[in-house]
């Protein structure tokens, strides 16, 4: 056989191997004057937005085919069908309820603010990360703690997106006392079709098996809130790394769109008289989270929510 020929049948079977690999995901970011678009190849995934309330969300949420899985309000007011309540619960977001007596889950003159400083990473290729530092401030612009966030965008084998969440608050100015209260904490609004209370299907179900009302909060690994949007069954499963503080994270999921995970709250959720005395931590000292976000197609079984969880869980991260 000759040189030439046997070059050949070599690239022949290379161009074979090509033509039947997956195409690998590359993601690009786009920093703009409010934040950092982040696309798959010219497709919008989300963006990181800085000037939407009073802390950094991603919003919109896109699942591949440009699908919005979120709630355009208050962002976009007046889309169809949807809900005007709630105006704090932005897309996806993280914030808490009760921090040193300062309500930062809700907005308004007298409530605190998360306030962007610096972008500390910006990269693309097959995933795409997005590092940032952030000040959360009272009303009157006194920093009362900081935090460190890394955001990071990639595509399953099966083809839905992901973002994993991690999130280190740090007491950078002093003790903090994280109030025991629902109203906390990564916190996603469902797209209003797919919400249980529309009655067009929408479904609660966390790791435990309990679904909708029964699933509020419930300690779990993970909850998926699926249901429809269009002629398709779409979903949002947040995952909840062992890595978190308390975890496995009670979840302040309702029927009604919110969709968050709650790792401070107790009283609340298991109908106590009387609040506990929440979580103190001194100057210096830090807590971390860690959430995986997947935009998927079908119902949890389809999209083999369990599966990414036991690989989530196993994965190791780099410090913030």
């Amino acid at each position: 056989m000759s040189a030439r020929v046997i070059m050949l049948n070599a690239w022949l079977i290379a161009a074979c191997f090509w033509m039947a690999a997956p195409a690998m995901a590359q993601f690009r970011l786009e920093k703009h004057d409010g934040g950092v678009r982040v696309y798959q190849s010219d497709a919008l995934v989300t963006d990181y937005t800085l000037n939407q309330g009073a802390k950094p969300i991603l919003w919109p949420l896109l699942c591949p085919g440009g699908v919005k899985m979120t709630r355009d309000y208050p962002m976009i007011k007046g889309t169809k069908d949807e809900a005007n309540d709630h105006p704090h619960q932005r897309s996806l977001w993280f914030t808490h309820g009760e921090i040193n007596g300062i309500d930062f889950w809700a907005e308004g003159e007298k409530m605190g603010k998360t306030v962007h400083q610096e972008f500390t990473k910006l990269s693309d290729g097959k995933t795409a990360v997005i590092a940032s530092k952030n000040s959360w401030n009272s009303a009157d612009g006194k920093p009362v703690l900081s935090d460190r966030r890394r955001y990071t965008f990639g595509a399953t084998p099966e083809g839905s997106r992901y973002v994993d969440c991690e999130i280190l608050l740090l007491a950078s100015e002093g003790d903090l006392h994280f109030g025991d209260t629902k109203e906390g904490t990564f916190g996603v609004r469902v797209a209003e079709s797919m919400k249980v209370d529309a009655k067009k299907g929408g479904v609660i179900i966390n790791s435990a098996g309990q679904t909708d009302a029964k699933a509020w909060g419930q300690p779990a690994d993970w909850v998926d809130y699926y249901g429809p949007i269009g002629d398709k069954t779409m979903g949002i499963a947040i995952l909840c790394h062992p890595t978190t503080f308390h975890y496995p994270n009670r979840w302040h999921v309702r029927t009604y769109g919110l969709f968050a995970a709650n790792p401070f709250g107790v009283a609340h959720f298991l109908n106590q008289k009387e609040m506990t005395d929440g979580t103190r931590i001194k100057k210096g000292e830090e807590l971390l989270f860690r959430y995986r976000v997947i935009l998927h197609n079908g119902d949890e079984k389809a999209a083999k929510i369990g599966e990414h969880f036991k690989a989530f869980a196993a994965q190791k991260f780099d410090a913030l």
